[in-house]
């Protein structure tokens, strides 16, 4: 079976010329720094982001950790939204691995963070408290619906970070999904952050990796750390050969992602008894929602659009998430409405209440 799977742009595989890239790949030890795949995806990296530096590692994931524990100490405090990706999965692992305390507050629906809620979350000079170091932010937002967050409100963060004394990490996962979305260079949506984590194994189709970037002696330092973490992947040229592919040939192409959630989206909402959710669609990310008086949970739901080829992700008792990515078509469109359309037929709808 042809299957057609929104669960997320992390499933993409990498195309026909990446394959080739990383047979072809001229590798060294990265550890050493002799990797000449690895070093030009870096600086590849660091120039799109506005940085000096980048470092290549093994996960988003850990692109986080590596920043969050060079940005802070042990009892150090981050400062981050509720339904930040580091808060919420990441297995705890700053403060598992790092010592480091989070701070939560409320993101907005957009995705961002209210100006007065990152000044007061900031720490006094009391012994009592942790050292309020760190601010994290992200962009695009996936809990917030893949929400693009703006320059503009991209700059007004920071700069109320910067007035309290906080340094400035983004998890920029989908951070070039933002970008076209906007029609900006990733690095204006950057450049007033310290460091940024970006994933190349999403929407960009390459197998493995993320990059962090910052300054020269931040990435220094990140480099030690990641060593510590066990990141140091040595002869990984022929991962970062798909990486290079990704930042010269997917980037610009996103932009068809996002048309085909806007045409999913169109075509799930008419569909009696769904509703699109978190103001889907957003990027290439749309949210939706099953009526509560459809006598029909997710998890059944699902099971149908198996029966049909369709895999989806369920984020509640009602809820999906469907992710629009390189592998999924014009043709696939009508085809997974199709699909929706024929789990939902022999659905009856609970009586009303008197």
């Amino acid at each position: 079976m042809h299957w057609i799977d929104l669960r997320s742009d992390t499933v993409t595989l990498p195309t026909p010329k990446m394959r080739k890239a990383m047979a072809e790949a001229d590798l060294g030890d990265d550890v050493y720094g002799e990797d000449p795949t690895i070093n030009r995806l870096q600086e590849l990296a660091a120039e799109r982001l506005g940085k000096e530096a980048g470092l290549f590692l093994p996960s988003g994931t850990m692109g986080n950790l590596v920043a969050v524990l060079t940005h802070c100490g042990r009892g150090d405090e981050v400062i981050m939204g509720d339904h930040g990706h580091t808060f919420l999965y990441e297995g705890g692992g700053i403060s598992a691995l790092g010592g480091v305390h989070p701070h939560i507050i409320p993101n907005q629906p957009d995705g961002t963070l209210l100006i007065e809620d990152i000044s007061h979350a900031v720490r006094s000079n009391d012994i009592h408290f942790p050292h309020s170091q760190l601010l994290i932010l992200e962009n695009t937002h996936n809990k917030c619906g893949g929400a693009a967050i703006s320059r503009q409100k991209m700059l007004e963060m920071s700069d109320a970070a910067r007035k309290v004394g906080l340094a400035i990490h983004l998890d920029g996962a989908r951070i070039f999904n933002a970008a076209v979305d906007q029609g900006l260079q990733a690095k204006e949506l950057t450049d007033m952050v310290d460091s940024v984590t970006f994933c190349l194994s999403k929407g960009l189709c390459a197998p493995v990796g993320s990059v962090l970037c910052g300054s020269k002696p931040f990435i220094d330092k990140a480099r030690r750390i990641r060593k510590q973490l066990g990141g140091g992947m040595r002869q990984a040229g022929v991962l970062a050969a798909a990486g290079i592919i990704a930042l010269e040939e997917m980037v610009n192409r996103l932009k068809e992602d996002h048309e085909r959630a806007s045409q999913l989206a169109k075509g799930l909402s008419l569909i009696e008894g769904i509703q699109l959710d978190k103001g889907s669609p957003k990027t290439n990310m749309v949210y939706i929602k099953f009526d509560p008086s459809l006598n029909l949970d997710a998890d059944t739901c699902a099971v149908r659009l198996g029966e049909q080829g369709i895999k989806v992700g369920i984020t509640g008792l009602r809820h999906f998430r469907l992710v629009c990515h390189y592998w999924i078509s014009d043709d696939d469109i009508p085809k997974i409405i199709y699909a929706f359309r024929e789990a939902l037929k022999k659905v009856k709808k609970k009586p009303q209440e008197s």
